[in-house]
This record gives structure tokens, C-alpha cells and sequence, in this order.
């Protein structure tokens, strides 16, 4: 994946199909980053860093929550990748995530592409959020575009959805570099639960690209966290299980 090594966006659509116990589905238009993190610090273009803007990137918003002073978040993932025995992920690292829009952020999902000096895609982590405040990390090990890749559900997200199953990841980036998908198909002992995916296409960051985005989404990151209570809501009156929020996993990794 390879962009130049400069900061981009992609405007596209958000969506999900639950096909068990009960139907449910929904898309929504949206937008995201996509960020090259060795070379962010070089960058002074029109995306504000670690400073308040209508729509900016802070490294405290993913990983540990180190500051700049600490390395941020690049230096968190690279003692993740250290730890799990992944040392040649040297390369670009490009993060697929939410902004902050008007200094408010919540990021469901994130991707970390990690790459080696060759350019070539070497490993892929998974940073999730949910709604409690709280993170978890899954590490795809040699991880291959188009190529499906399997994780125990360690996590809770949703209070419709156990903590069992898997979760089957395909990421895929067209032959041009434009536009992106990921693709994450939750699975449990009965089979495919729920399809969820995020794509874009995708363009420079330009003080144009991000005016198109916070006009013609505004508020969005809020609107994403709205959204989720709503369909949430929606699943309430469809009558489905409700299971309670358990402990978190041991490990704030996992492969």
C-alpha cells in the first residue's frame, strides 16, 4: 500500500448485516484517514497533528495513549510488533482510522497496515473500541491483502453478541492504491452472525478534501457514536439476547 507517503482521506460507505438470530442491516456514508506514521512528523500539510482543528489526528487517541514527547502512538505500536516477534515491519506503517471532529473522537475500529522496507504488507493490527471506554488489539500476523485472516473474539462490543466465536478479516486495496476495504465477518458455532465493512476512495489530504468532509458530514465522529445507540435501540425492540458487559480479556493483545 502505497500513497507517496502523504497523508490521505477516503469518503465512502459504512456497513453491516446481521443475519442471525433475526435480520438487521444498515449503511451510512462516512469518511476516514489514512495516515503514513513515519512519515507523519515530516508532514506539514493541511492536517493539524496533535493541535485542535475542526478535523485532526491526535497519536493519545490510539495505543497506550503515550504523547508526542513519549513517541505517540507509532512508538506504541512498534513495541507491540517487537513483543510479538515481528521485526521487520520497518517499513511505512499506514493507520485507517476516524478523526477527531471539532476535538471529539470515537473510533470502533482502526487498522494498523505495518510493511516492509520492500513495501511489501507484513502485518496488521486491529485496534477496536467499544462504547465502555474501553480497547483491545488484535495482531494479524503475516497478514496478506485479499487474503482472509482468523481471531478469536476476545473482545466485547456489542451486549447482542457474545464473547465467543471468531472474527475473519479481508483487507483489500485496489491496484491503483485509490480506494480500500476491510471486511471483518464475526462468525459463531452456528455460522455467519454478522458482515461489517468500511471502503473508500481515496485522496490526498488538501484543505479542500477536508472541508468537503466536515460540511458535508458534520459532526460525523458523534454521529457515529449516536448511531450506534440507535441501532442498538433498534435491536432492543427486535427482542434479541441481551448478554452483560464481562471482564476484560487478560491480555490487551491478542493474536
Amino acid at each position: 500500500m502505497v500513497f507517496n507517503a502523504q497523508p490521505c482521506i477516503g469518503f465512502g460507505q459504512v456497513r453491516h448485516t446481521r443475519h442471525q438470530p433475526k435480520h438487521h442491516a444498515f449503511s451510512y456514508r462516512t469518511y476516514f484517514l489514512m495516515l503514513p506514521m513515519r512519515s507523519l512528523k515530516n508532514h506539514s500539510g493541511a492536517l493539524a497533528v496533535n493541535r485542535f482543528s475542526a478535523l485532526s489526528f491526535f497519536d493519545k487517541d490510539h495505543g497506550d495513549g503515550r504523547s508526542p514527547k513519549e513517541g505517540g502512538a507509532l512508538a506504541w505500536l512498534d513495541e507491540v510488533l517487537r513483543a510479538e516477534g515481528i521485526d521487520d515491519a520497518t517499513g511505512e506503517v499506514w493507520l485507517h482510522c476516524y478523526p477527531r471532529v471539532l476535538g471529539f473522537t470515537f473510533k470502533p475500529v482502526s487498522f494498523w497496515y505495518c510493511h516492509r522496507r520492500d513495501g511489501s504488507l507484513r502485518a496488521v493490527l486491529v485496534e477496536v473500541n467499544n462504547t465502555f471506554g474501553e480497547r483491545h488489539c488484535y495482531v494479524l500476523d503475516h497478514a496478506r491483502f485479499g487474503v482472509e485472516q482468523r481471531a478469536e473474539k476476545v473482545f466485547h462490543v456489542s451486549p447482542f453478541c457474545p464473547v465467543e466465536g471468531e472474527y475473519r478479516f479481508r483487507l483489500m486495496v485496489s491496484s491503483e492504491r485509490t480506494r480500500t476495504v476491510a471486511r471483518i465477518d464475526y462468525f459463531d458455532a452456528a455460522g455467519l452472525v454478522i458482515q461489517t465493512s468500511v471502503s473508500g476512495t481515496l485522496e490526498p489530504v488538501t484543505r479542500q478534501a477536508l472541508r468537503k468532509a466536515v460540511w458535508t458530514y458534520p459532526l460525523m465522529t458523534l454521529a457515529v457514536v449516536a448511531r450506534i445507540h440507535w441501532q442498538a435501540l433498534r435491536l432492543f425492540f427486535k427482542r434479541l439476547s441481551f448478554y452483560r458487559q464481562p471482564p476484560l480479556p487478560s491480555q490487551f493483545i491478542s493474536r
